[in-house]
């Protein structure tokens, strides 16, 4: 079982990238997944997250510019990314596990989950 993000690249302030989360050996039906990111000499911040329900959570740094959303059919999480910046500059992680007894407030946090996949590198740069 695993995760493989795609999608990042290099794009100017203002642009748009779309990163997938594929899952590899197992359907996420049943799966919460979320997006993380850690650029240099930060720590790892949780971007957004989408339940088996398909309810979705945000940061707050990202509402109204990032969208999140599942293709069951393909097995695949998008993140849509519109609007970025500068600061949105990171190594973009997904990750996941079975969506079953998450605390509260907790599905942007990263030690809630167990299966990550290896990072694709996202670059906001004139």
């Amino acid at each position: 079982e695993q995760l493989v993000e795609s999608g990042g690249g290099l794009v100017q302030p203002g642009g748009s990238l779309r990163l997938s989360c594929a899952a590899s050996g197992f359907t996420l039906d049943y799966y919460a997944i979320g997006w993380f990111r850690q650029a240099p000499g930060k720590e790892r911040e949780g971007v957004s997250a989408i339940s088996y329900t398909d309810n979705t959570y945000y940061a707050d740094s990202v509402k109204g510019r990032f969208t999140i959303s599942r293709d069951s059919a393909k097995n695949i999480i998008f993140l849509q990314m519109d609007s970025l910046t500068p600061d949105d500059t990171a190594v973009y992680y997904c990750a996941g596990r079975i969506d079953h007894g998450f605390l509260p407030n907790s599905r942007l946090h990263a030690l809630a989950y167990e299966l990550w996949g290896q990072g694709t590198q996202v670059t906001v740069s004139s």
